[in-house]
C-alpha cells in the first residue's frame, strides 16, 4: 500500500479526505521536519479544514479550558491541564521523543507519548484523531515503518471502553502497566490484520488492472487514474483531467467508462461536484475487522 491512511468507519467525506491529506503531508514534511510541536500543529490544521469545529483555532493550541465527559466542567470525567501549561507540556513530549539517553523500545515510547498527548488534550477539537495519527508518524520517523501502514484507530474504537479506562487508570493511579499492555496488544492484533489487508490489496489491484484492460484505448489512462487512487481512493473530474492530461470532456467520458465496468462509484448523488471512490479498494479499509 502506498502513502494512505486507514479509512475507519468514523471518517467519511471531508473528514476522510482530511485524514489522508494530513498523513501524506506529514510524511512528506518529516523529510525535513522532526517529530515536533510544529508537526503536531500542522496535522491538526489539516484535519480541521472544512469540517465541524473548523472555527476552533485549527493548528493552534487551545487558549481556554476544555474537559472530557459531562455536560459541564463540574461533572466532567477528566479535566486536562490548564491551557497556559500546554507549551511546556508539549515541549516535554518533544524532549522525550528526541532524548537518546532514554533506552526503552520505541513501541513503549510511543505508547507513553500517546498517553501524554491525550492527557494534555492540547486542542479544542480533534485531539483523538491527531493523537492516533501521531502513533503512525512516530513509527515512520523512527524507521520502524517505511510507509504509514499501521493504524490503531479501528482497534481503539472497537475497544473504546478499555482504551479510556486504561488512560484514566494511568492518570489517576500513576500506573502505566495496563495502558502499555493494552497498547502493545493493539499493535500485535492490528499488525496481524495488516497481513490480511496486504493480501487483499494485491488481489484488488490485479482485479482492477484486468478490468482496466477491457477499456481498450482508454486503458492506459484508466491505469493512471487507478495508480493515483491507490494513494487516495477519492477523486473528482478535475483531478482525473490533471492526472491523464485529457480534456475535461474526455475525462468525464473516461470516468463514465470506469463507472460502467465497476471501477469507480459516485458518492454524492449530485449533478455537479461529483466525487468518486475506488470502491473495492476503499472497502478494504472500511470493512468490519474482528479483533477478538
Amino acid at each position: 500500500m502506498k502513502n494512505m491512511s486507514h479509512l475507519t468507519r468514523e471518517m467519511t467525506g471531508k473528514r476522510c479526505i482530511n485524514y489522508i491529506d494530513a498523513m501524506n503531508e506529514a510524511v512528506k514534511a518529516m523529510k525535513d521536519l522532526p517529530f515536533s510541536s510544529r508537526l503536531i500543529r500542522m496535522i491538526h490544521n489539516t484535519l480541521m479544514q472544512g469540517v465541524r469545529g473548523e472555527d476552533k483555532t485549527p493548528g493552534e493550541y487551545r487558549r481556554s479550558q476544555n474537559w472530557i465527559g459531562g455536560a459541564t466542567i463540574n461533572d466532567a470525567i477528566y479535566v486536562p491541564p490548564v491551557f497556559t501549561e500546554i507549551p511546556e507540556l508539549i515541549g516535554d513530549i518533544e524532549n522525550f521523543v528526541h532524548n537518546e539517553d532514554i533506552n526503552i523500545p520505541d513501541l513503549v515510547k510511543i505508547a507513553i507519548i500517546h498517553y501524554q498527548f491525550e492527557t494534555i488534550h492540547p486542542f479544542l477539537d480533534r485531539n483523538g484523531r491527531t493523537g492516533r495519527l501521531l502513533i503512525t508518524l512516530y513509527l515512520v520517523s523512527k524507521g520502524l515503518l517505511k510507509r504509514p501502514i499501521l493504524y490503531l484507530s479501528d482497534y481503539l474504537e472497537h475497544h473504546r471502553n478499555s482504551y479510556y479506562q486504561c488512560l484514566m487508570k494511568a492518570r489517576e493511579e500513576n500506573d502505566l502497566r495496563p495502558w502499555l499492555k493494552f497498547f502493545l496488544t493493539g499493535i500485535i492484533r492490528t499488525a496481524d490484520n495488516g497481513v490480511k489487508t496486504f493480501a487483499d490489496i494485491l488481489s484488488v489491484e490485479k482485479e482492477n488492472e484486468e478490468k482496466a484492460q477491457k477499456l481498450g484505448t482508454r486503458s492506459a489512462n484508466a491505469l493512471k487514474v487507478l495508480n493515483r487512487m491507490y494513494d487516495n481512493p477519492i477523486i473528482d473530474a478535475p483531478t482525473v483531467k490533471s492526472v491523464t492530461r485529457l480534456s475535461m470532456a474526455s475525462a468525464y467520458k473516461l470516468i463514465s467508462e470506469m463507472e460502467r465496468i465497476g471501477l469507480l462509484s459516485e458518492t454524492t448523488g449530485e449533478k455537479r461536484g461529483k466525487i468518486y471512490i475506488l470502491k473495492n479498494y476503499f472497502d478494504i479499509f472500511n470493512r468490519e475487522i474482528v479483533y477478538d
